[in-house]
């Protein structure tokens, strides 16, 4: 094969389909990733640590990437380094090979200042882009270009604006231009149907990547392969056997340092909308024909465009007594920092079954979990209903954890009954193996071009379509939020709403993720 039709056939496969394997990836150019926010706290404490570890881990290899940052705050190179070192590991505890990596990561950045929203800024960009990109391979625009967007959506369109006008690829050699935006993607259908528009007339939805960092975590991606990979949850996952379906994010600490921000979205829109939304997807789907990402995406849509019209009366907003008190929080705000949303699915497999996605801050615990509580036993010739029902527990965080509940014989000469759990502690089973963050796969993912676990626009607009008018009877004033004690459960009216969905709490069981 000569070496023109070499070059046709590697660019057309890049076209094609994802590529799986980093090094593949790289091993015919170079890989730009281009932080703008630089200098915000999204990308030190999330960003810039993910490429870090990426790069630990061989990943991202010093002779193939460079990385770099962009914002208006005028610094220099070092200025920003020496910003970002503290988040890459904690000195205690650091390793000389650590701190080590550290100094070798640093010296990839280079930092650029410029404004969001006209020419001359981007323009050194790409200018600094393109003569690192000529140094590593010769060919200018062979490489691939990764945007990540760490900034508020409100500069999204302009953003992307400037990047399609001044630092795309300059050739069609096998190379891409990507970006990625964080959420979140508008406040309501209108806005978010609006940006999705001015990002798309700008980029193909191809090369477009909504990052959801829930659908990073190891838990979430786990979901597809407990469902369809193993034999005795296929008959079970339907409403013949499930009663009731809650997923759950809880924190024990409040707005501290960011009332302002969060009083423009509230809990809806800041977990419940996107995060809890996105794991009811996966709970829910049906299987898809394979694992490519937009068959997946196909079901998770199926699923958004199959639930009902949320109904007032199960919804419960709470706010927690003091967050008013947050100088940067207005004095009548409405916005709710706790809800309990029911959610019904009407299709054949979950038509009668509530989803009940709860959420809230400044509770008495910090968890994030799915809980599957199934029927009763019909003819309980034990009697122990009253001892609760089986349930199927997904921990994401913290402590990665699966577990049963299920009734048990006590030991002892007596026949009487109590609840225990099969339990899969991920810190027990996989000793010494670390969980990657969510962010690390998803940039990987971004760079694989495998879109699996980010929104699709579809996707998106149907997500939106389930919350807008409820959003907007609250925006509006129409439902208010009770107040909740910190540090408690939340409003007791949201005990009383998943006690109407169908709900049994356990009394006097209490999972304690095992010790080592």
């Amino acid at each position: 094969m000569g070496s023109g039709s070499w070059h046709m056939e590697r660019r057309d496969s890049f076209k094609n389909e994802p590529v799986k394997d980093v090094e593949h990836v790289l091993e015919n150019g170079s890989l730009s990733i281009i932080v703008l926010g630089a200098s915000g706290d999204l990308a030190k404490k999330k960003t810039f640590p993910a490429l870090f570890n990426l790069f630990q881990q061989g990943f991202l290899q010093p002779n193939e990437v460079h990385i770099f940052g962009y914002a208006r705050t005028k610094i220099s190179d070092d200025e920003l380094r020496n910003r970002i070192r503290g988040y890459l590991v904690r000195d205690k505890g650091a390793s000389p090979k650590d701190l080590e990596d550290v100094t070798k990561f640093l010296q990839l950045i280079k930092y650029v200042s410029g404004s969001y929203d006209t020419e001359e800024g981007f323009r050194l960009l790409d200018k600094e882009i393109s003569e690192t990109e000529v140094s590593r391979n010769g060919v200018d625009g062979l490489s691939r270009r990764l945007f990540y967007l760490a900034l508020p959506p409100s500069v999204y369109p302009s953003v992307c604006r400037m990047i399609r006008h001044c630092c795309m690829n300059k050739t069609d050699l096998g190379g891409w231009t990507r970006i990625v935006v964080e959420k979140p993607f508008g406040k309501d259908l209108q806005s978010a149907e609006q940006l999705s528009t001015q990002i798309g007339e700008l980029f193909e939805e191809s090369q477009i990547y909504r990052i959801d960092h829930y659908l990073g975590k190891e838990l979430v991606q786990n979901l597809l392969v407990l469902r369809f990979a193993n034999r005795f949850f296929l008959p079970l996952w339907n409403r013949d056997n499930i009663e009731n379906v809650q997923i759950v994010f809880r924190e024990d600490f409040g707005t501290e340092g960011r009332g302002g921000y969060f009083d423009e979205y509230g809990i809806i829109r800041d977990i419940i909308q996107n995060h809890l939304l996105q794991v009811l997807c996966l709970v829910a789907m049906e299987k898809p024909i394979s694992l490519k990402p937009e068959h997946i995406r196909d079901e998770k849509v199926k699923v958004l465009q199959s639930v009902l019209p949320i109904e007032d009366d199960e919804v419960v907003l709470g706010q927690y007594d003091g967050y008013r008190d947050d100088p940067t929080v207005p004095d009548h705000s409405n916005t709710p920092t706790f809800s309990t949303v029911v959610l019904r699915i009407h299709n054949e497999r979950w038509e009668g079954v509530p989803f009940i996605l709860k959420a809230g801050k400044a509770l008495n615990s910090r968890k994030a979990e799915i809980r599957v509580q199934f029927k009763d036993v019909p003819g309980d010739i034990f009697k122990c209903k009253k001892q609760g029902r089986n349930e199927f527990v997904i921990r994401l965080q913290p402590s990665e954890a699966m577990y049963m509940k299920l009734t048990v014989k006590q030991p002892g000469l007596e026949m009487s009954t109590v609840q225990s759990e099969l339990d899969l502690s991920y810190g027990q089973r996989y000793q010494g193996v670390t969980i990657p963050e969510a962010y690390e796969r998803l940039i990987l993912d971004t760079i694989r071009g495998d879109q699996q676990h980010f929104v699709r626009r579809d996707e998106l607009k149907a997500a939106w379509e389930i919350f807008t008018p409820l959003l907007h009877r609250i925006d509006n004033g129409d439902l208010k939020p009770l107040p909740y004690k910190p540090g408690s459960r939340g409003p007791a009216e949201a005990d009383a709403l998943l006690e109407k969905a169908g709900y049994v709490q356990t009394h006097g069981y209490i999972w304690i993720p095992p010790t080592l």
